[in-house]
């Protein structure tokens, strides 16, 4: 292992921005999972006196949102990752036609950064001998290995996390008792979130206070429309 290859794996050690893409999709599958899920089973429990409507229509929400968020995770990601590879095409045919430009254009960025015009001008010649069109995805794109789209990678972690979400209050559903099943929804949700909110925000390195609060907030909020809705509509579901 060479020098560069010890400094990035320390670098990956002690920083969690290399997590962000599939963190990002992780947390939004689970939570999204969870939430829609509870939010559904709440509805129709709210208008319904028997278990069967419930736990069909929290099945059909759970199959359905799992496989709509992998769908959308995968045409999402994929659209961006078009986009950036449209542009690295389009930088590649820049440094063909007017290479001295994009070197000057690379050493403005660099000086705009903080060194000194002749460095600026040294460094942006060094890299570009090195990897010329590498040293401009980076720098003047702003696309390098941690931040580049996954789709494949992002679909498949939205769709496992909708899923593993949505089976919590699934199983609420399932298992508690009908009578005042809203509230062990909401209750078993909240706690449900919570749980997901620290280990995300232990996972990302951030402060766990924070994303638990607010994701506690919105689910109360989420779930609480939901019920409104069945107890508004009336409708008899048994």
């Amino acid at each position: 292992m060479n020098d560069s290859e010890v400094e990035l794996e320390s670098y990956l050690n002690n920083h969690y921005i290399h997590r962000s893409n599939w963190l990002r999709a992780a947390v939004l599958g689970a939570n999204d999972g969870i939430l829609s899920t509870a939010s559904i089973a709440i509805g129709v429990a709210a208008a319904s006196s028997t278990r069967e409507p419930i736990v069909l229509a929290t099945l059909a929400g759970l199959v359905a949102g799992a496989l709509s968020m992998a769908a959308g995770e995968y045409v999402s990601v994929s659209s961006q990752t078009d986009i950036e590879n449209a542009d690295i095409e389009r930088e590649r045919k820049e440094l063909e036609e007017m290479p001295v430009l994009e070197q000057q254009r690379l050493a403005d960025i660099y000086e705009k950064r903080g060194l000194k015009k002749e460095t600026a001008l040294k460094v942006a010649a060094e890299l570009t001998a090195h990897d010329a069109l590498g040293s401009h995805v980076r720098d003047e794109l702003g696309i390098n290995e941690i931040s580049q789209a996954n789709p494949v990678q992002a679909a498949l972690a939205s769709g496992a996390a909708f899923t593993a979400g949505g089976v919590l209050p699934f199983l609420i559903v399932l298992f508690f008792p009908l009578k005042s099943m809203e509230y062990f929804l909401y209750g078993s949700t909240i706690i449900f979130l919570m749980i997901l909110g620290g280990l995300a925000a232990k996972t990302g390195g951030a402060n766990i206070l924070k994303p638990v609060i607010r994701i506690t907030f919105w689910g109360t909020v989420a779930m609480g429309l939901t019920a409104l809705v069945g107890y508004v509509f009336g409708v008899n579901l048994s």
